[in-house]
């Protein structure tokens, strides 16, 4: 509750802004215990010199105005004197107000001081001398530094006359920070012994919070004592603005209320540089607004120069800067004190002349050959300056900001190097790196600057190159419907290597369509059987692997394909890189795509690079390693977040992160990656189908396999339309059959399974056929799993390694439950031989439980088991035996590593098979044996 409302809140700050009362003198008793002593010797008739320095608002003037009560606490006279800025060229002005406290006797000299002629002498010193050896007198002079010059000379000759015998203390207040005192005191020469320089530093956050306590009233924790330290710079009159007008808004000065703190120091500060600003000089002005521009660049000379300053004295300017609190000195170089004060005098600049001084301020730091990131910032807010240095820069700032993660900056940097005048071809290449980063943050406009560059006419191979290039990337965002058209357009008027490419690129498209066909439309011939371009040998090895034809040609024209190198578009490389893997050349192929992925690093093509890991990472999942695959699909959402995918290409994102998160045994996580609402349209891409597939494996992971049969056999009917027959590429058929089987439709399963085998027969490699002859045992009860799974051995290098390890260790989970151990043991020193990653993934677990069973003593089966008992799935068996047990659906849950509501589905199915109503009836049922029975299925 803050009682206010902003208007009030940001009146308040003002107001606060330019309060005139004292702020607390906190940690100040080393400096108010010198002055003590000053004042002291003052009574005791000696003399003195103080000069005390700081930084605007830091209290300097506060700790004289308390000098100066002390003194008047102890009958000594004060005599109190200001500088300021609007009388700083008014002759004699801090002498007069020295002089008129002293009333008759210096009336004569007062007198002499306001006369049109310049005084004789220095009117009016001998009297003030004459009346201080009879009274001890205390003068403070605050904001010395605005002094005008002959009043400054009039209290140098002061200092100088000072002796032992004159009880006189000068106290000198002004902003700065001269660790020995002013010049100007220096050149009076007084004694040593006199003087003393006193400089007064910001508050700690301990002085802050003690502030905060007095003002707010109650205790200030540390964080927001450290924040309020870091805002206002440790400066009092700031901290006391600020929490003065905290409080009237009813805060507390806790840590959670830091933003409002910030918010208030920003106004009040926003607020002094505005009107310290309109005391400045044009001369001041002019260079100030140059440093707020050129930054930490240029040294003063350049900012001068950029100022447009031609015969200045720059001492004088840096004084006045410094002595307005704006800047500090750095050698050569003036710094802006705060951010908030660069702003503001930013925001004080005109647009026009704001817009020039940074073309300017380019051009020198270009002369002085600044950083290219640094040009850069000041040409974004230049004109467009028409040099070649121009463009250079930009872009060359655009790798460095892709370097270092900077999207958002590097867009920033390659926008603005099109508004220079340049070569048509080398717009169109800053175009194509622009629609590459674009893919991240602003995808539609990426897919919008590559269409038009598609279409762009010009002659010659750089400009074909960057046509090909350009569908090429936009076909790696996923957008096959559009790519296709545009690739047939192009062709129109393509010829030599770019219209080979072209055509690879158009069949690309086409097989990712929805209905997928080899028949040309007019003006797009058909690939050969053995294309010799590396492109459209590419697509035409990925048609034979999915189609699951030939696949010696197959791995031939993917071999060439790959070995093009970057020669050939990214996309169709990437097929090739899959067809390879279908033929179990795992090895060979996923180190093509290795090498790919390091290409597109250095390129900096966010979309095809996130496609290259994505398909690195499906590939690590099959092959077992899903540690690997979930940091690899972790980079691939750092090259291009989620968000980012195009809708067509979204589905094989879910669909991997799913398989994934299953096999790792996070199953509320695979759920709501399917869950999550997908847009419009992405029914109509070829991942739909991997995306129906997922659903159905989580769908049979839940018992909920009336659905997931369903889900398969749309998945397959996918896979047909698109004619990819090839089972080894999604054994949705195997799965189906599964499903068939455990519903009791055993006439099904058996017909998707033979067709399955006839498939992988058909493509001829040793994972595919070993795989579906795996499934087929664990199907087919007329075969004895046992010949099954002793028919082939796994060579070492398996591709499906992940499919094949699960269909292994089904088995061996129905032989361990049958009570063949020697079987079971076969098959699970045939499944150790292939290692599945992680140790605690949902395959290894279950290998463990299937090996701790093996150690338990076996037990025979139960002759008299009702006939209902052998309707029931493996699945179902063991969460009846588990219920029938005692445990409850949590414990089962965790036991079998599955979701509770798995297994309310699976005891829903067993009750409904069994003719019973509650697992009360489950003892009576269900077999009498006391195997524990825990692998999950």
């Amino acid at each position: 509750m803050t009682g206010l409302t902003d208007q009030q809140l940001y009146a308040g700050f003002i107001r606060a802004g330019r309060r005139r009362t004292d702020p607390a003198l906190l940690e100040r008793e080393p400096e108010q215990a010198q002055l003590r002593q000053v004042v002291t010797a003052l009574g005791e008739g000696r003399p003195a010199v103080v000069s005390v320095t700081g930084r605007p608002g830091f209290g300097h003037n506060a700790l004289l105005r308390w000098t100066a009560r002390l003194a008047e606490e102890r009958s000594i006279r004060v005599l109190r004197v200001s500088g300021s800025l609007a009388e700083r060229d008014l002759r004699h002005g801090v002498v007069a107000q020295l002089l008129t406290p002293l009333g008759e006797l210096a009336e004569r000299s007062l007198r002499a001081l306001r006369g049109q002629r310049e005084p004789d002498g220095l009117p009016g010193l001998p009297e003030l001398l004459h009346t201080t050896r009879r009274t001890p007198t205390l003068v403070t002079v605050e904001d010395a530094q605005w002094l005008d010059a002959a009043s400054l000379h009039w209290l140098q000759a002061l200092v100088r006359r000072l002796s032992t015998g004159i009880p006189l203390a000068l106290l000198i207040g002004r902003t700065g920070l001269d660790p020995h005192g002013p010049e100007w005191l220096a050149d009076a020469a007084p004694s040593a012994r006199l003087t003393r320089h006193l400089t007064v530093r910001p508050l700690s956050p301990r002085a802050v919070a003690d502030l905060a306590e007095q003002i707010c009233g109650t205790p200030c924790d540390e964080g927001f004592a450290t924040a309020a330290t870091e805002a206002s710079h440790g400066s009092p009159a700031i901290l006391h603005a600020a929490l003065h007008c905290f409080t009237e808004a009813g805060h507390r000065p806790t840590a959670d209320r830091v933003p409002q703190l910030r918010a208030l120091v920003t106004g009040i500060i926003g607020d002094r540089v505005g009107r310290a600003l309109r005391g400045l000089s044009d001369e001041a002005t002019a260079v100030l607004r140059a440093l707020a521009v050129s930054g930490d660049l240029l040294n003063f000379p350049l900012n001068c120069s950029l100022a447009g300053l031609r015969t200045v004295r720059e001492s004088r300017l840096r004084e006045a800067l410094e002595v307005a609190g704006f800047t500090t000195p750095d050698g050569s170089y003036e710094r802006i004190r705060m951010p908030v004060a660069r702003e503001r005098i930013l925001e004080d600049t005109p647009a026009a002349e704001r817009a020039a001084l940074h073309a300017r301020a380019a051009h020198l730091a270009y002369r002085a050959v600044a950083d290219d990131e640094d040009i850069a910032r000041l040409l974004l807010q230049a004109p467009p300056i028409g040099e070649p240095w121009a463009v250079h820069a930009l872009c060359g700032s655009f790798g460095a900001a892709l370097r270092r993660g900077d999207l958002a900056r590097a867009t920033t940097y390659l926008d603005r190097a099109l508004d220079e005048p340049q070569a048509p071809l080398q717009r169109a290449r800053i175009s194509l790196d622009l629609a590459g980063a674009q893919a991240v943050a602003a995808p539609e406009a990426g897919d919008r600057r590559l269409a038009t560059l598609i279409h762009t006419p010009g002659e010659g191979e750089p400009w074909a190159r960057l046509r090909v290039r350009a569908l090429d990337m936009l076909l790696a965002r996923g957008d096959d419907s559009w790519g296709r058209r545009a690739a047939a357009q192009a062709l129109a008027t393509a010829h030599g290597s770019e219209r080979d490419d072209l055509i690879a690129l158009y069949w690309y498209a086409a097989e990712a369509g929805p209905d997928a066909t080899d028949v040309p439309v007019p003006g797009v011939p058909a690939l050969s059987e053995r294309p010799l371009a590396p492109a459209q040998a590419g697509i035409r090895a990925w048609q034979l692997a999915a189609r699951g034809r030939d696949r010696t040609t197959a791995a031939e024209l993917a071999r060439r394909a790959l070995e093009a190198g970057n020669a050939a578009p990214v996309m169709p490389r990437l097929a090739a890189a899959k067809a390879l893997w279908l033929t179990d050349a795992a090895t060979e192929a996923e180190d093509h795509l290795a090498a790919m992925v390091a290409e597109l690093r250095r390129r900096h093509s966010p979309a095809p690079l996130a496609r290259a890991l994505l398909l690195s990472a499906e590939l690590h999942v099959r092959g077992g390693r899903l540690d690997a695959a979930e940091r690899v699909v972790e980079d691939a959402q750092r090259a291009l977040p989620a968000a980012a995918w195009h809708p067509l290409a979204a589905p094989h994102l879910v669909t991997i992160r799913t398989f994934i998160a299953l096999e790792t045994r996070r199953g509320d996580e695979a759920r709501a990656l399917l869950d999550t609402p997908m847009p419009p349209g992405i029914e109509h891409g070829v991942r739909w189908s991997y995306l129906l597939y997922a659903r159905a494996r989580v769908a049979a992971d839940e018992g909920r396999w009336a659905e997931a049969l369903e889900l398969f056999k749309e998945c397959g009917r996918w896979r047909l339309r698109q004619q990819w027959a090839n089972p080894i590429m999604l054994p949705w058929r195997s799965m189906a059959a599964r499903a068939c089987l455990t519903l009791g439709d055993k006439e099904q399963a058996q017909r998707l399974i033979r067709e399955e085998l006839t498939l992988a027969r058909h493509w001829g490699a040793p994972s595919a056929m070993g795989l579906a002859h795996l499934c087929a045992g664990s199907l087919d009860h007329r075969e004895s799993p046992a010949d099954a799974g002793a028919s082939l051995h796994a060579p070492r290098r398996l591709p499906t390694r992940l499919a094949y390890a699960e269909v292994l260790a089904e088995l061996a989970g129905e032989e361990v439950t049958k009570g063949d151990h020697a079987t079971a043991t076969r098959l699970l020193t045939e499944l150790s031989r292939l290692t599945v990653t992680p140790a605690d993934s949902r395959l290894a677990e279950r290998v463990r439980r299937l090996t701790a069973r093996l150690e338990q003593p076996a037990t025979p089966d139960d002759p008299t088991v009702p006939e209902e008992w052998a309707a029931l799935s493996p699945a179902e068996r063991q969460t009846a035996e588990l219920a029938r047990r005692g445990l409850s659906n949590r414990e089962i849950a965790e036991q079998l590593g599955v979701s509770r509501r798995t297994v309310e589905l699976r005891l829903s199915g067993t009750y409904k098979k069994l003719g019973i109503t509650s697992r009360k009836e489950l003892p009576a049922r269900s077999r009498p044996t006391e195997r524990d029975v825990t692998d999950g299925v």
